[in-house]
């Protein structure tokens, strides 16, 4: 993967994060349940995101906390980025909502590499 994809990478991943988040903050009501959804999704979320890998990934640093087939790892981050994708949607955001799969999609076509690597672990 170039340092491009990356980066962009990083950001889909901030985006994500930050959208369960506000979906989180959302759906709470404005009561104790908005600090904890708000805080705990995205929490929760990149726990799954880092612990989960595989060894040796080259888009990771290569170790792995918990070790998982690659097809494993590529299905956690696609639910991720569908979850965030899917929360933009249901928050009323389409435009967002669209503009975060598209660019998902173009990066996980980018990385066609690194997808056909995961499946083969």
């Amino acid at each position: 993967m170039g340092s491009f994809n990356l980066v962009l990478r990083f950001l889909l991943e901030l985006a994500a994060l930050a959208t369960l988040g506000i979906w989180g903050w959302q759906y709470g009501d404005g009561s104790w349940l908005s600090y904890t959804l708000a805080v705990g999704l995205p929490i929760v979320a990149a726990a799954v995101w880092g612990v989960f890998n595989v060894p040796n990934d080259p888009s990771r640093s290569g170790r792995a906390t918990v070790v998982v087939p690659g097809i494993v790892r590529l299905t956690i981050e696609l639910l991720l980025f569908a979850l965030a994708t899917w929360a933009l949607y249901d928050l009323g955001y389409t435009r967002p909502c669209w503009i975060l799969g598209m660019v998902v999609i173009i990066h996980y076509v980018a990385s066609y590499g690194r997808i056909l690597w995961l499946i083969k672990q």
